[in-house]
C-alpha cells in the first residue's frame, strides 16, 4: 500500500477505513438509521415513499459523486454515503416488498444472486475482495454496487426473518446478532479474514433493521415504542460523534506525516 503513488492519475491511497470496533459500532448504527430514517421521512414527515426515494437517490448521488473524487479516506464523506446507501437500499427493498407486491422470499434470493455476481465480477477482474485494497476507480465502483446490495438483501432477509418467518423484532435481533458473534469466532480462530469481513458485513444489515424495528415499534406490534423520530435522532447523533472523531484522528495523523 505504501508503494502507491498518489501522483498517479488511476492510483491513490486505499478509501476506505480500516476495520475496527468503531468501524463495526457506525456499520450497525448506520443499518438502523436506514431502517428508522426512511420511514420517519416516509411517514412521520408526511414525505410519502416516492418523494422519499427520490430526495434520497439525489443525495446518494451527490454524496458518491464527491466520495469517488476524494482521493484518499475522507471518514465524513465516507460514512455519509453509507448512511444514505443504508436509507436507499431500504427503499429499494420496500419498493419491491410493498409498493410491487414482491414475495420478501424472491427478494432475499434475487439480491443474493446479484451480490454473489457483483463479488464474481469482483474477483474475476480484480483477484480480490479485500476493502484494504480499494486503490483504483473500477474496485471503488465494484464496491459501492457490493455495499448498496448487501443492504438490500440485509433489508429483505431481515423482514423475512422477523415477520415472514414469525421470529419477531427481539429475536430477530438476538438471532442476526448471534450470527454476527458467531464470525466473530471464526475470525479468532483464523478463518479467512475477507470471506469473514463480508459475511459479517451482510449479517450488520437484517441485525440493524430488527434492533430499528424493535426499537421504533409500538409496543401492540412487539417493539419498545420509541418512535422513528427519536432513534433516528438518537443513532445519527452517535453517529456525527464517531465519525467526527474518525475525522479529527485522520487530520491529525496526516498532518503529523506532513511535517516529518
Amino acid at each position: 500500500m505504501n508503494a502507491l503513488r498518489t501522483s498517479q492519475p488511476k492510483q491513490w491511497l486505499s478509501k476506505v477505513p480500516d476495520v475496527t470496533f468503531s468501524f463495526w459500532v457506525i456499520k450497525i448504527l448506520s443499518t438502523t438509521v436506514g431502517e428508522t430514517t426512511a420511514d420517519f421521512l416516509a411517514v412521520n414527515a408526511g414525505l410519502g415513499q416516492g418523494v422519499t426515494r427520490l430526495i434520497m437517490g439525489m443525495l446518494l448521488a451527490v454524496a458518491l459523486i464527491v466520495q469517488l473524487r476524494t482521493k484518499r479516506y475522507t471518514p465524513w464523506v465516507y460514512w455519509l454515503s453509507v448512511v444514505l446507501v443504508s436509507v436507499v437500499g431500504t427503499q429499494i427493498t420496500d419498493l419491491l416488498t410493498d409498493g410491487l407486491g414482491v414475495s420478501l422470499y424472491f427478494s432475499t434470493a434475487f439480491f443474493a444472486i446479484l451480490l454473489v455476481g457483483i463479488f464474481g465480477a469482483w474477483y474475476r477482474i480484480e483477484r480480490t475482495l479485500s476493502i484494504q485494497d480499494i486503490v483504483t476507480r473500477r474496485r471503488e465502483l465494484l464496491y459501492w454496487g457490493a455495499v448498496l446490495c448487501t443492504f438490500a438483501l440485509g433489508t429483505a432477509a431481515g423482514d423475512l426473518a422477523t415477520e415472514a418467518l414469525g421470529l419477531g423484532f427481539a429475536w430477530g435481533s438476538v438471532s442476526f446478532g448471534a450470527l454476527i458473534a458467531t464470525t466473530y469466532v471464526a475470525w479468532r480462530l483464523g478463518g479467512n479474514v475477507v470471506l469473514i469481513f463480508w459475511i459479517a458485513y451482510i449479517l450488520t444489515r437484517p441485525f440493524g433493521a430488527a434492533l430499528g424495528d424493535l426499537l421504533t415499534q409500538a409496543r401492540i406490534y412487539g417493539g419498545l415504542g420509541m418512535g422513528a423520530p427519536w432513534t433516528s435522532a438518537l443513532f445519527l447523533t452517535v453517529i456525527a460523534v464517531l465519525v467526527a472523531a474518525a475525522q479529527l484522528n485522520v487530520t491529525r495523523v496526516r498532518n503529523a506525516q506532513a511535517t516529518e
